[in-house]
């Protein structure tokens, strides 16, 4: 079995790990991948984006599935094409994708189908947003409509900044991402990330896990692509995942097939939950979260291959499939460049202990790494490594991942040290 996996980041480098586990025999190649996805894969030089190229080298070396890891690819059709190429691909059409990449598609699929989500309006006018937002109450987020590598969601905790938000991004700060915006209510409660892996009609759900997106240790500064995230969460109840399913996943994946676009891939639902033990719908993700991804594929148990093979060739989810069981709990710590996320500095020479990344309880996820004309290691990308540990409880799992992050060497490294603190507060750990 051939597959090829597409995009160079720590999700790629995690789904690599997950379905080499899987199938340790299979022929395993990543367009463009990292230093870290050539140690289990040969690595094809290229753009994840360029839909041509993608299609041409998953034709030239006959494979037989192709998961793709990135939104833009799939924004951009790259599913699409490869079906047409008669290429099995997981990953949802570019209409099924603009479940994330038009967050005001998104909005209107909510309300249609009556999914509880924040107050929003949508505008393409600067003055038109700008008079709403001088209305509106303090604090409040401003949303570029369009695929911004998961930094197009400011909270804004007045309205000056606000104003001055919406003015850089539809002045230009996110490219065409900003051209549309969102000005949505500032929802309070903690957050839940949810994955459900979908032929277009059955479901299966993932361990829910939680990520941090603040740059700074207790949830401070900036927004990120994220800084960490754990799993399992104690509050994704079963009860609670029921009713998530209930009135968010069956609703969304039935809305999607009656607008022509069946969802068939992997679908991530960003949730808020409230203290009164309500529940509203931050965004979609037409893909996996990372470093979501990375935290979950480490705690579940193997067997993901199939399934996705199953989807990409057409076929239906068996009766009764279950995917959300956790064998551990497993904590991933982003390690980020100096001067991330802001203007990220490349270049800087890596040490990682030896013996590290062959640790049975720590996984190193490349990301942002490029082995340099002399063999050695550097920093090519503002999120550098996804650590992940394994243990039998969060806290357990948080300290291996902070030791092993603590280890690895590079100039300007930026990690937290506190990913997983609100279930380790809460399990008392």
């Amino acid at each position: 079995m051939k597959v090829l996996i597409v995009g160079g980041g720590g999700r790629e480098h995690a789904l690599l790990w997950a379905l080499h586990r899987d199938n340790p025999e299979a022929t395993f190649f990543c367009l463009p991948g990292n230093a870290g996805t050539a140690k289990l894969a040969t690595n094809i030089p290229g753009s994840a984006t360029d839909v041509e190229a993608v299609t041409a080298s998953a034709k030239e070396r006959s494979v037989d599935l192709v998961v793709v890891g990135p939104e833009a690819p799939l924004a951009g059709g790259l599913a699409d094409r490869l079906q047409k190429a008669g290429i099995p691909v997981f990953g949802p059409t570019a209409a099924a994708a603009r479940i994330e990449a038009s967050k005001r598609f998104a909005k209107d699929l909510m309300a249609k189908a009556g999914i509880p989500t924040a107050v929003t309006r949508t505008f393409t006018d600067l003055q038109k947003a700008l008079t709403y937002i001088a209305g509106h109450a303090e604090p409040l987020v401003v949303k570029a409509s369009g695929l911004a590598a998961g930094k197009g969601a400011v909270v804004c905790q007045n309205r000056a900044d606000a104003k001055a938000t919406a003015t850089a991004m539809m002045g230009g700060s996110l490219g065409a991402a900003g051209s549309e915006i969102l000005v949505e209510e500032f929802l309070t409660g903690e957050e839940l990330s949810v994955l459900v892996i979908t032929d277009g009609e059955h479901y299966a759900v993932l361990p829910p896990a939680q990520d941090h997106k603040r740059i700074g240790e207790g949830d401070a500064g900036p927004n990120t692509g994220g800084m960490g995230a754990y799993c399992p969460v104690s509050i994704a109840t079963p009860t609670l995942l029921r009713s998530i399913a209930a009135e968010v996943i069956r609703p969304t994946i039935r809305a999607m097939a009656d607008l022509g676009a069946p969802y068939r891939g992997t679908l991530y639902v960003g949730l808020m939950l409230r203290e009164n033990g309500s529940f509203s719908v931050i965004e979609y993700n037409c893909r996996f979260g990372d470093p979501e991804a990375q935290a979950i594929l480490a705690a579940a148990p193997p067997g993901l291959l199939p399934v996705l093979r199953m989807i990409a060739e057409g076929g239906w989810m068996p009766e009764g499939l279950r995917l959300g069981q956790t064998r551990h709990a497993a904590v991933t710590t982003v390690l980020a460049a100096d001067g991330y996320p802001d203007a990220p500095r490349t270049g800087a020479e890596i040490r990682i202990p030896r013996g590290l990344e062959q640790a049975t309880d720590v996984m190193v996820f490349h990301a942002g790494t490029r082995l340099d004309d002399e063999g050695r290691l550097r920093v090519s990308g503002g999120r550098v490594f996804g650590v992940t540990a394994t243990g039998p409880d969060i806290a357990s799992a948080a300290a291996r991942s902070r030791d092993a992050s603590a280890a690895i060497e590079f100039e300007g490294k930026q990690y937290r040290r506190d990913i997983g603190w609100r279930e380790i507060r809460r399990l008392g750990g």
